[in-house]
């Protein structure tokens, strides 16, 4: 008996051995597997990779769900993968007005999930209707608290936040208040700012603020950050009496601005629509809507500049004017990035290293909030490492 008992702890001894490097392996290898995985799905490599990515990918499913904040309920989308949540993040989009329905913003939520994550999308009623307020921080706040308590989703009851472009920004304010710094693994800030009234100094001027390893250089804004502040000054520029009326024609150009790629004929019947708005403005109105409509950056901006004043001074609103969340921060840009600059995550990523654990990537990849364009193989492998951090702290 004593040879048979020796000889099955033998047995198991070179089993574990035989067994244990495979598990460290996999354990090793599988983040390494799940980046390269989700990042040639969502950028679309194409070929043999992509279709090998999507046959590792996991089912999911959608539900429209409302989820209660300080405001009242809003409308949330969940994207669940068919296995059990490695983790649940919330994933908020920028300023845009589809929402929740805006493609981008759906496709990266289905890939994220296919990866075998709980993706919420809430629909932020500010952002949807062009504004910047401290209110879309508050719900992001509460939607997180939310998620974190859905223990179907998130067993330890820790989540990570996910924001897209101006909501990059909010997101890792939200992460940094009480109720999230000890319920957020990470955050990513996906063409986010650091310093919202710098950002919009930016837009008014062309000019990139310096960081510590470079002097401002120029860089033309794009018309359409323009074009949101000047929605957002609107009630600094015009009389009230014009500023229904002016409101709805910016609002008008940006939605054919963001129709453009998506449906080429609607997004060309809204810019001529807010072509005949123009015309039947008054002063001062009637000129603004022009400058608007003809992407004039150099003269629209130089209009709105003298009114900034301390339009988006609040601390909710900036990262840099907040309290820094504990969670790792991960910050993703477009170097050539001219609505939310890229110099704002090298200004952020130094204000945040000594505060907590914090890595940035600049990539030729991305434009502003979208992976978009083709690039050398070391450049894909780049993003894919960065994945596979944020991987490995989820």
């Amino acid at each position: 008996m004593a040879n048979v008992t020796c000889a099955l702890v033998k047995f198991r001894l070179m089993l574990f051995g035989a067994i244990a490097p495979v598990a460290i392996a996999v354990t090793v290898v599988w983040p390494s597997v799940l980046a390269v995985s989700f990042i040639a799905r969502g950028v679309g490599l194409g070929s043999w990779l992509e279709r090998g990515a999507r046959a590792i990918a996991s089912p999911t499913t959608e539900q429209t769900l409302t989820v209660a904040t300080r405001y009242g309920p809003i409308r949330a989308r969940l994207y669940r993968p068919s296995t059990n949540p490695i983790r649940a993040a919330l994933l908020v989009g920028g300023v845009q007005p589809a929402g929740i329905e805006e493609p981008r913003l759906t496709h990266f939520a289905r890939e994220v999930a296919a990866s075998g994550w709980a993706i919420v999308t809430p629909e932020l009623p500010d952002l949807v209707s062009y504004r910047l307020t401290p209110r879309s921080t508050d719900m992001i706040e509460d939607a997180a608290t939310w998620l974190a308590a859905q223990r179907e989703l998130t067993i330890d009851g820790q989540i990570g936040l996910v924001g897209i472009s101006f909501a990059g920004g909010l997101s890792i304010v939200a992460a940094g208040r009480p109720s999230l710094r000890d319920r957020t693994r990470f955050v990513l800030s996906f063409g986010g700012h650091g310093d919202l009234p710098r950002v919009l100094r930016y837009l008014c001027t062309g000019m990139e603020p310096a960081s510590d390893a470079e002097v401002a250089v120029r860089r033309p804004p794009h018309d359409y950050g323009l074009a949101v502040l000047t929605f957002g000054l609107a009630d600094r520029l015009v009389p009230s009496a014009q500023l229904e009326g002016f409101q709805h024609g910016v609002t008008t150009f940006l939605r054919a601005s963001g129709l453009y790629a998506s449906d080429p004929p609607e997004s060309e019947r809204l810019f001529k629509r807010a072509r005949e708005l123009e015309m039947t403005f008054e002063e001062p109105s009637r000129t603004l809507m022009h400058l608007v409509n003809e992407r004039d950056v150099e003269a629209l901006g130089a209009r709105l500049l003298p009114s900034i004043g301390t339009f988006g001074d609040d601390p909710a609103l900036s990262p840099e004017r907040s309290t820094p969340p504990r969670a790792a921060v991960y910050l993703l840009h477009g170097q050539d990035d001219n609505v939310v600059p890229a110099v704002e995550t090298r200004l952020l990523s130094s204000w945040l290293e000594d505060k907590t654990k914090v890595r940035a990537l600049l990539t030729p990849l991305i434009t502003h909030a979208e992976v978009n364009r083709r690039a050398r193989l070391g450049t894909y492998w780049e993003l894919i490492s960065f994945w596979r951090a944020i991987l490995e702290d989820a």
